[in-house]
């Protein structure tokens, strides 16, 4: 796929890596010559300077004859952004994207004025965050999760602590316990030191592995109880950082009558926040680094702390002060990704990447019309995938132990109807399932064409 993106911020540089994988050609577009070169020294792609709302350069990266225009311009305003994805778009693009920094682009009424101009998918990265955050406090024993098809699959990941009774089993003793006799789960991923590993039937469980689980929601409670795990009653929730994030955040969880506190040490942006949430969400003006300062906020009060500000160093060390004063929950926003996995050995319950959050988004847009949503997953380097399976697809053929399906693919579960269930070997995908898979990124493009 011919691929051209107009940024080569934070955002554009990390899609830049993630897509230049030797399936596609990648042309970035940049004003700053600085930027382009710091990406093309780490990166396979082609660079070209200018303003990507020029006409003349957008012609000169060849979006006449790209499949994709993703527009991620590091920019205070939007419209670069916008306006670059319009023009891309009547030049020949066949499919655009833009970044916006405003949740009023997407009230529906504004997107579908977007969608007439031509832009296929707009998305906030905040937005997108500050939801993921919403569901990781609602789902709160989990250090990531995710629903399928409303509800009837979720995707969970649980590090494994003291006491856990599956620390040093196998896969296939853990998959022989009451709880997996049950067939409401399967382990489809371990994380342990950086590495994503796809178990095997002695794969062995170890004291602080992430593992990531796909399950019969009515099975998640038995399965949290069996490792270990309990859900906390999360109703107050203190966030240091009044970012946009934070805002966004603070005002879901007060829809839903959480009581919120907001602490940020900009006198000004607290008075902006006390003028745009709502009542029932207390704005506080300090410093959320120091401690002492936390413990006069009654942070031991609290059920839970999510830590927003713009250094990752800040909300992890924050996250891990707030666990030694009693805090049940700690969330983390943490932008630089190889200090990811530091953040969780460092005690951080989850994490938040807005490059990853996005990430998923951007690259449903390289695979087939089968695949509803990609999610990438922090701690791994992998993906979790929803497919609806074509008639005649490959997948439909065999069972899945007679399938030879690319190395580092494991199918979790699939929807069929208003029946949920968990894939095993004598399991038979069939035309329309709505199907479940954790994926490595190698083995993405080869799993694509089994579905379609």
């Amino acid at each position: 796929m011919n691929i051209v993106i107009a940024g080569a911020g934070e955002v554009g540089s990390h899609l830049a890596k993630m897509l230049g994988d030797g399936y596609h050609d990648i042309t970035v577009i940049d004003s700053d010559p600085e930027r382009l070169h710091a990406l093309a020294a780490t990166a396979d792609i082609m660079v070209v300077e200018g303003k990507p709302s020029s006409p003349k350069v957008l012609k000169n990266a060849g979006v006449d004859k790209a499949d994709l225009f993703v527009a991620v311009y590091p920019s205070s305003s939007q419209d670069v952004n916008l306006v670059s994805a319009i023009l891309a778009k009547k030049m020949g693009c066949r499919k655009v994207t833009a970044r916006v920094n405003n949740e009023e682009y997407l009230i529906a009424d504004n997107r579908r004025i977007f969608n007439d101009l031509g832009i296929d998918l707009m998305f906030y990265p905040e937005k997108i965050a500050a939801n993921e955050i919403r569901d990781l406090i609602s789902h709160n024993a989990a250090a990531d999760s995710l629903d399928f098809a409303r509800g009837k699959l979720r995707m969970a990941a649980f590090k494994l602590e003291d006491g856990s009774p599956v620390i040093d089993m196998t896969l296939q003793e853990f998959a022989q316990t009451e709880e997996g006799q049950k067939q409401q789960f399967r382990v489809v991923a371990i994380s342990r030191n950086d590495e994503t590993i796809i178990p095997k039937s002695d794969t062995r469980f170890k004291y602080h592995d992430i593992i990531f689980i796909i399950a019969k929601t009515e099975g998640i409670e038995s399965l949290m109880h069996y490792l270990g795990k309990s859900e906390i009653d999360v109703r107050k929730v203190m966030i240091m950082g009044g970012s946009p994030i934070g805002e966004i955040v603070a005002r879901l969880l007060a829809e839903q009558n959480y009581q919120v506190k907001i602490i940020d040490y900009d006198k000004e942006r607290c008075n902006q926040l006390a003028e745009s949430l709502p009542d029932n969400v207390m704005i506080v003006n300090g410093d959320g680094r120091n401690t002492d300062f936390l413990i006069d906020e009654n942070i031991r009060d609290f059920d839970a702390f999510v830590a927003l500000t713009s250094r990752s160093e800040t909300n992890t060390l924050a996250c891990v002060a707030a666990k030694k004063l009693g805090i049940g929950r700690t969330i983390a926003q943490v932008e630089n990704i190889e200090y990811i996995s530091l953040a969780e050995e460092m005690g951080v319950d989850a994490i938040i990447n807005k490059k990853l959050v996005t990430a998923g988004r951007i690259f449903k847009f390289t695979l087939s019309d089968k695949v509803r949503f990609v999610k990438y997953i922090s701690g791994t380097n992998a993906e979790i995938i929803e497919f609806v399976v074509a008639p005649g697809s490959k997948i439909t053929k065999a069972h899945l132990k007679e399938l030879k399906l690319p190395a580092g693919v494991i199918i979790g579960g699939a929807i069929r109807g208003n029946d949920s269930f968990i894939a095993v070997g004598d399991t038979q995908i069939e035309a329309y399932d709505r199907v479940a898979v954790f994926a490595t990124p190698e083995s993405v493009k080869e799993l694509d064409k089994w579905f379609k």
